[in-house]
């Protein structure tokens, strides 16, 4: 009994041993894991994101309204797309969460059949700030006709220049071609603007028109523009002598035989056998219508009164008067060339 009490002592201890030698070698295990090294506690971190920036635009157009459904594009520097998207209502639109650094924004459609898209910018971004743009979109350039037509027939002239300005500025020159008509691009500040027309050179053989023509044109709309010019006068050139107009023309008729008797009393015959063919037969000397006869008014002279006519009839009355004498003398000058006959009526 003794012995098995022995044996019971002695696999006692060696279980107590074993157990004892576990125990001791596990905390030390876990004491040298726990232990930080020093490789681990210098590593390095990664750093952390810079803040984001954002653009905030606002759409107008040039009377100050909002202008909604505008699009726009923004680009990186590389030339990604960063962002698009539309203006709200409000003519608003936001980009946000931007990496700082500079961008290109890009208006793809203004949203309106009136209004013009802006040239394209560059916007820059900042950490933790928003940039704010403000976008105004011009209006789009009325489409204008000019025609120039002769006031009577309506017919298309070329040749006139017209100038078109608003207010105290002219904006376009226009002239008009073969066709008679001419076209341009009329810039526009609002959504009715008033203009002005004022022509400038006439076509060939009409009168300048003067006074000025007044229109309205609206954004992106066609109109028409007519200026009408009336034909020059032909005004008769004044005659440089400054004849009156009611200078005779024709000189009046004389006899053409002069008397070969220079009596004046009555008939007398001629001698028997006097032979009259060597009559002087030269005409009497018609009166002088040339330029010396007429008496030269001053240019520029008012109207002859009656004092002026005065010359002519005293000119006149001397002229019947001497046509009257031409014509007795040659009456006479026939009787005496004819022969005497006897009562028998045989010549002598």
């Amino acid at each position: 009994m003794h012995a098995r009490i022995v044996r019971g002592t002695v696999r006692s201890a060696a279980l107590a041993a074993a157990v004892t030698g576990t125990l001791t070698w596990a905390p030390a295990a876990t004491a040298q894991s726990a232990e930080p090294t020093p490789s681990a506690s210098t590593a390095p971190t990664e750093a952390p994101a810079p803040d984001a920036g954002s653009v905030a635009i606002t759409k107008k157009d040039p009377v100050g309204d909002p202008l909604a459904g505008a699009s726009f594009l923004l680009l990186d520097t590389p030339g990604q797309e960063a962002g698009r998207g539309k203006t709200d209502a409000q003519g608003k639109l936001t980009f946000p969460d931007l990496a700082p650094g500079v961008y290109r924004l890009k208006e793809t459609s203004s949203g309106s059949p009136l209004h013009d898209v802006v040239a394209d910018q560059d916007v820059i971004v900042t950490p933790g700030a928003t940039a704010h743009l403000t976008i105004t979109d011009p209006f789009k350039a009325a489409q204008v006709v000019l025609k120039a037509k002769d006031d009577k027939t309506g017919k298309l002239l070329p040749g006139s220049t017209v100038n078109i300005g608003s207010g105290n500025k002219t904006l376009l020159t226009l002239t008009t071609g073969p066709k008679g008509t001419a076209s341009g691009e009329l810039p526009v500040s609002s959504r009715k603007t008033e203009f002005w027309v004022k022509q400038i050179k006439a076509p060939d053989g009409y009168d300048l028109y003067k006074p000025s023509k007044v229109f309205t044109a609206g954004p992106g709309a066609p109109v028409t523009v007519t200026v009408t010019n009336a034909k020059s006068a032909t005004t008769p050139k004044p005659d440089p002598s400054g004849k009156p107009t009611d200078a005779p023309t024709d000189a009046p008729s004389t006899p053409g035989d002069k008397p070969s008797g220079g009596g004046s009393g009555g008939s007398k015959p001629a001698p028997t056998g006097t032979s009259t063919s060597g009559a002087d037969s030269s005409p009497v000397p018609a009166a002088d219508t040339g330029d010396d006869a007429t008496p030269k008014a001053p240019a520029g002279s008012l109207a002859h009164t009656g004092a002026d006519a005065t010359p002519w009839i005293v000119g006149g009355a001397g002229l019947l008067v001497a046509v009257g004498i031409a014509s007795l003398v040659a009456a006479r000058r026939r009787a005496s060339s004819e022969p005497e006959r006897d009562d028998n009526g045989e010549t002598s």
